[in-house]
């Protein structure tokens, strides 16, 4: 009887841990949600608010072409000096689309972000807009899953299904990983600007990937060919995604950007395919008239040898080859400082390991 008595206290001592443990975390959890919901909805309402000032201003000056044209151009100006690079010209113009698509403030969800908005004011079908944006609040999509149904044509699909069960099931299947995705608050760039934290609080990146460019940013710099350091992880925006290149440089003697992609995995063509969006968007959005095409280098590291692939846009490969090659380090000399890091990094790790 006694043995059996003490098996129901152990028991009981557990449940009673078991109980603590799942009220902390519901704890947690209810304060991290309720911290996301404030940040967006003072961050969605300062935004309506922007938009609708912009929309009066715009009509104030409506006799006045001019001073019309040079209202964006002088508020992002303002704002970028003062709250950072989040306020470009084309971001402002999205606030007051964001306005001029939702006039009724009371309309908006605080369910949702400035992600989800952003994405929302450009479904140009008002029933789909209201169906996504209720959905989207109702239950608890993330961006992720709202711009995965978006771009499959969620809304579309179910009007014209009869039987709309397993275009639903299928939705929560495909759309399952996006929901748990408990980091996403943190990772959201725009959260980020609002809240002037820096952008590399985005990533988590491994400790390899992480030694290799802290390595190839001393050794280009080293090399004394005329590079000068730019940015790391530089945020490249476009209209649906945002995209962090690694490391940027400028090179003074060739007059042109540098831009440097490191995977820690196999090469894939969808990664060079990357690489040169990286540089097409930089020629577009960075590029001075004075100049030449922006350069990419792609690094591969899974395996024991390096590839490295360059990307000149406009330039023919027998310019390339005579005027830039000179001043570029070669795929051996990345090849060699690569895999000497990695060398490095591994004997350190065994080091550690050891101690």
């Amino acid at each position: 009887m006694r043995s059996d008595s003490n098996e129901e206290n152990k028991k009981s001592v557990q449940k009673n841990k078991n109980q603590f443990v799942s009220d902390v975390k519901q704890i947690l959890d209810k304060a991290r949600q309720q911290a996301y919901s404030a940040v967006n909805t003072a961050m969605v309402q300062a935004y309506w608010l922007i938009g609708q000032r912009i929309v009066r201003e715009e009509q104030d000056g409506k006799e006045r072409a001019e001073y019309g044209k040079e209202i964006l151009k002088t508020l992002s100006r303002e704002l970028s000096t003062e709250f950072g690079k989040g306020f470009d010209e084309r971001e402002l113009r999205r606030i007051r689309q964001f306005y001029l698509t939702f006039p009724i403030r009371d309309t908006l969800r605080p369910e949702l972000s400035w992600s989800h908005y952003r994405l929302l004011i450009r479904v140009t079908n008002e029933d789909a807009r209201q169906y996504y944006l209720n959905e989207a609040a109702d239950q608890h999509w993330s961006y992720r899953t709202l711009e995965r149904n978006y771009s499959t044509l969620y809304y579309e699909r179910l009007l014209s299904s009869k039987q709309k069960e397993p275009v639903t099931e299928e939705m929560l299947e495909k759309t399952g990983s996006y929901q748990q995705d408990q980091l996403e608050f943190i990772k959201n760039p725009y959260v980020l600007e609002f809240l002037q934290l820096p952008e590399n609080c985005t990533f988590t990146e491994a400790k390899l990937e992480q030694a290799l460019l802290n390595n190839i940013q001393k050794f280009l710099l080293e090399l004394g060919k005329g590079f000068a350091f730019v940015a790391r992880q530089r945020l490249i925006r476009t209209e649906t995604s945002d995209f962090y290149i690694d490391l940027v440089f400028y090179n003074y003697i060739l007059k042109c950007f540098v831009l440097i992609d490191l995977k820690t995995k196999g090469l894939t063509h969808q990664d060079v395919g990357q690489l040169d969006m990286y540089v097409r968007m930089f020629d577009d959005l960075q590029k001075a008239d004075t100049d030449n095409s922006t350069i990419g280098i792609l690094l591969c590291t899974e395996t024991d040898k390096t590839i490295a692939k360059y990307s000149v846009l406009n330039q023919n490969k027998q310019l390339f080859a005579s005027k830039y090659m000179p001043y570029l380090p070669t795929e051996e000399e990345l090849a060699a400082e690569v895999e000497r890091e990695k060398l490095h990094f591994r004997l350190q790790m065994e080091k550690g390991e050891a101690l």
